[in-house]
């Protein structure tokens, strides 16, 4: 059987860089290399597409983010570590050409010859729907969620109105622009305060915790929401959940989505919610698969899961975040991620892992479910002549 040749994009220009540079080390550690042949695509900081002399090896974000910090402290220019990447200015890496085959006309991909592509990008710039949006343009098979899911389960103010019009339940929260922060901080400060203390701040297109700040009064609110707009022109801001437990949950499929068990992350002591460090750095957290959730529990929140999944018309994987509260019990959606941490020690695939699906087996799922989706867009007419 011919190999197919699997293009794994990673790095991107945004907060998340580091996190998908591990991400995608698990990914090519885990391809079976009897069935894929996969070809590293590594996008820099400052947008760069390359082809790097060697895919990426670190497992662990905290080892990438620990490379960032040594290469910049010997003024390795941004974006490229000394080992990592060489740019051979004649490799073609994407070209997209029109040919009529059969009476069929249509964009096709040549240069690299990829089969599909498999996306392990996090945050703007590639979890957005922006890479995706290229990848139809070129109309090759790719992994993950289309160009709508990917922008909406990206933005985490219209993903709360697709969970509202599916009648999901949500905390809180109200949006803000950057244009009215800085026209009328007291009136947005004053609006805000409807919800009452404390708050979460958070870029509203951006992922992994960055830029997001726990607000316990107006001072500390000014400072969250300066921090967050550093990352975004559009911040969200949600009603804390009280005394909250974060559950998460893997969803998988493209028509018929299936849930995994439920996890539950517990941040260490010192940190009051799983914030960036928490998830990367230090050991700031742990997980617990199976969640603790009884039975009821345990198949509402898949329900939910699914849910959520269906009311951004994802498709191939996403994985969803609870918040339940530990005083009242109510269960609320916070957010679905497209593109959710992939390495092998991040949510989504012990998840998988604890239902029955190892790291390999996960990765044949995601390739055939993204060339099943492909398949069946490609029978869709696209003239009326």
């Amino acid at each position: 059987m011919k190999k197919l040749r699997v293009g794994v994009i990673y790095g991107g220009r945004s907060g998340e860089h580091e996190v998908s540079i591990a991400s995608a080390a698990a990914v090519f550690k885990h391809l079976n290399r009897s069935r894929y042949e996969p070809v590293a695509i590594r996008i820099e900081k400052d947008g760069r597409w390359g082809l790097p002399d060697r895919p990426p090896t670190a497992l662990a974000a905290s080892e990438v983010i620990e490379q960032g910090r040594l290469a910049s402290a010997h003024t390795v220019r941004p974006g490229k570590e000394a080992h990592m990447v060489a740019y051979p200015s004649e490799d073609t890496i994407l070209t997209i050409s029109r040919r009529r085959t059969d009476g069929d006309e249509g964009a096709r991909v040549t240069g690299l010859g990829l089969d599909v592509v498999f996306p392990v990008l996090h945050g703007p710039f590639g979890e957005d729907g922006t890479v995706q949006g290229l990848l139809e343009l070129a109309n090759v098979p790719y992994v993950g969620a289309g160009v709508l899911a990917s922008a909406v389960g990206m933005d985490k103010a219209f993903m709360k109105l697709a969970f509202a019009a599916r009648g999901l339940p949500i905390s809180g929260y109200r949006v803000v622009h950057s244009h009215d922060w800085q026209a009328n901080r007291e009136a947005e400060l004053d609006r805000i305060a409807t919800l009452g203390y404390p708050v979460f701040v958070k870029p509203a297109n951006l992922g992994s915790s960055v830029g997001i700040s726990k607000a316990k009064t107006r001072t500390g609110l000014t400072a969250a929401m300066d921090l967050a707009f550093e990352f975004d022109r559009k911040v969200v801001v949600e009603e804390a959940v009280p005394n909250a437990r974060e559950i998460e949950v893997g969803v998988l499929g493209n028509d018929d989505p299936q849930a995994s068990v439920a996890g539950e992350i517990v941040p260490a002591p010192g940190h009051e919610f799983y914030d960036y460090e928490a998830k990367y750095l230090n050991g700031g957290s742990t997980p617990h698969i199976p969640a603790a959730l009884d039975e009821p529990q345990a198949a509402e929140v898949r329900r939910l899961a699914v849910e959520a999944f269906r009311a951004v018309e994802c498709a191939g994987m996403a994985r969803v975040d609870f918040l339940l509260s530990r005083d009242s019990d109510r269960l609320y959606v916070n957010e679905v991620n497209t593109i959710p941490g992939f390495t092998t020690i991040s949510m989504f695939s012990q998840l998988w892992g604890a239902t029955g699906v190892d790291y390999p087996a996960l990765l044949d799922r995601l390739i055939k479910l993204a060339i099943e989706r492909h398949g069946e867009k490609q029978r869709l007419k696209t003239s009326v002549l």
